[in-house]
């Protein structure tokens, strides 16, 4: 789409101050920017720009979150700025199997009012200007908007899949944040814009019920490229090829020692994600994202240090 000879790929989403550990650890995380930041390290050495958008305050913390994101090589172009909101805050509890829960504190987070400004945002701007190849959101990326900031950025979808942009989707769903049947009607607002959709089959049921398979409904808004994610459980692939449809299933690798599960979804995205970037089939980028997230779940928190992870960045 953009006559640069990067790849350019925006996120847009919430990311919010992470506490974790005993004692308590600060650090980061959000599912899309999870994504973002993986993505960025696995394609460091490749001609790909990974963009994060999203609502940060005037504070010393959305300071930090936006020099720490600028180290991890993520442009911060579309970030935009709200003087008197502050970034979001969640805790995270890990019982002894590695299974978390969560405290939110995110009522009045900055990111809420993205799509309330009174003239076109920088992620819109951007896509105007046909700046960009990708655009990827989360289930989250649209709960966490009202129904007249969901609407603008319904509208940008479409303005961006139009121009011809790539949209990836991730179905991430949190009953915390909605119900299901706000869920399904606004997921159904944008799947026509999606090209390729990364699907948790646990969260499809709870917003669709089992009355249609994921690929039935991934298909009958027109995704070309859909991943079916199903925890330790092969993840499953359809995918458009010289005009018809192939399948095929890639197995998850065994983890004998899980210490945290947050954002396995979220890195295997990422790995998916930078194996399709970078030139790679289906199958093998799904090998990657389960490498990725095999490694993930080994460490605590939603990001782990880069050092643990450079087996895999080439």
């Amino acid at each position: 789409m953009t006559n640069s000879s990067q790849t350019k790929i925006a996120f847009f989403g919430e990311c919010m101050i992470e506490l974790s550990g005993d004692p308590i650890h600060k650090g980061f995380g959000g599912d899309t920017l999870n994504t973002a930041l993986y993505l960025s390290r696995l394609t460091a050495s490749y001609p790909v720009q990974v963009f994060y958008a999203t609502g940060l305050g005037d504070d010393v913390l959305s300071r930090e979150l936006t020099e720490r994101w600028q180290h991890e090589g993520i442009a911060t172009d579309f970030i935009e700025n709200f003087p008197a909101k502050l970034p979001g805050l969640y805790m995270v509890q890990t019982d002894q199997s590695g299974e978390r829960s969560f405290l939110y504190w995110r009522d009045k987070a900055a990111v809420k009012s993205y799509f309330s400004t009174s003239s076109l945002n920088k992620l819109e701007t951007a896509i105007l200007n046909k700046a960009l190849d990708y655009l990827y959101l989360s289930g989250i990326s649209i709960a966490i908007l009202d129904d007249e900031s969901k609407i603008r950025l319904s509208t940008a979808l479409k303005q961006f899949s139009d121009a011809g942009g790539t949209v990836v989707f991730d179905n991430n769903f949190r009953p915390q944040l909605w119900s299901a049947a706000h869920a399904q009607y606004w997921y159904s607002q944008i799947l026509p814009f999606v090209d390729i959709a990364l699907i948790t089959e646990d969260d499809d049921v709870l917003v669709w019920g089992e009355e249609e398979s994921v690929a039935q409904r991934c298909l009958r808004f027109g995704c070309q490229e859909i991943v079916i994610k199903r925890g330790c459980e092969p993840c499953k692939l359809i995918w458009q090829q010289d005009g018809e449809y192939q399948l095929a299933h890639v197995a998850a690798e065994s983890v004998a020692n899980v210490i945290d599960t947050c954002a396995a979804g979220d890195s295997f995205a990422a790995g998916y994600l930078a194996g399709r970037l970078t030139g790679q089939s289906c199958e093998a980028s799904a090998q990657k994202g389960h490498a990725l997230a095999a490694t993930v779940i080994q460490y605590p928190g939603a990001i782990i240090p880069n050092e643990a992870m450079i087996h895999l960045i080439r």
